[in-house]
């Protein structure tokens, strides 16, 4: 099945944390915090402006965003948990350096 979002909405699957401190002690599931970084899977074409014109999201798929800790609403779509939210609840999109994406 394939999912579209309307509007300015967009889906995102959250990126897990690391489950190690940077000391080395491992977190246990019950103290995790819900991650607030994600990556777009899926955008909206866009909400509609005075003038009824469309205008285009910021964002597209395959972007690493960060998200409030309350942003979004919870879904499962083929057996994923996913969070559909506005573009608005968008902080800002994560950009690697350009070293970072040759190292990768």
């Amino acid at each position: 099945m394939t999912f579209r979002p309307l509007h300015d909405r967009v889906v995102v699957r959250r990126i897990e944390a690391e489950e190690k401190t940077a000391g080395g002690f491992i977190i246990p599931d019950t103290a995790k915090e819900k991650p607030q970084e994600g990556e777009i899977v899926a955008v909206g074409p866009g909400a509609r402006d005075e003038s009824d014109k469309v205008v285009a999201l910021d964002v597209k798929a395959g972007d690493r965003v960060l998200f409030g800790k309350w942003s979004g609403t919870e879904v499962r779509i083929d057996g994923q948990d996913l969070l559909i939210m506005k573009e608005s609840d968008i902080m800002g999109v994560i950009e690697q350096s350009a070293a970072a994406q040759k190292a990768a």
